[in-house]
């Protein structure tokens, strides 16, 4: 065996090593991949993840959405829930629509 140095990238999360803490983070991903792939890279921050009580239905009577590219985005939103628990009731929520995703789900997901 031979000794690589400190760990400072895997699996696509970026580790900084510290004194006192050991730091994961995905922006790379979040921002490059998966921002862009849904067409939100120029998208201003925001702090509320989800409109509070907001009631999604599969009986949903708004236009359908292209269901590869919604599920590929969900599969991205559930790799960034390992460093961002913060996100983890939304992407749940929003992955209960994967197999008949429409407009107002979609909506939800940006």
């Amino acid at each position: 065996m031979s000794d690589l140095g400190a760990l400072s990238y895997y699996l696509g999360i970026k580790v900084r090593q510290g004194k006192e803490a050991l730091t994961l983070g995905q922006s790379a991903y979040a921002s490059l991949k998966l921002l862009e792939r849904s067409g939100m890279a120029e998208c201003k921050l925001c702090m509320a993840q989800m409109e509070k009580r907001l009631k999604l239905t599969k009986a949903s009577t708004t236009a359908k959405v292209d269901a590869t590219l919604y599920r590929s985005i969900i599969g991205g939103l559930r790799y960034l829930v390992h460093t961002r628990s913060d996100i983890a009731f939304a992407v749940n929520y929003i992955s209960w629509f994967m197999e008949d995703p429409r407009e107002d789900h979609w909506a939800t997901v940006m």
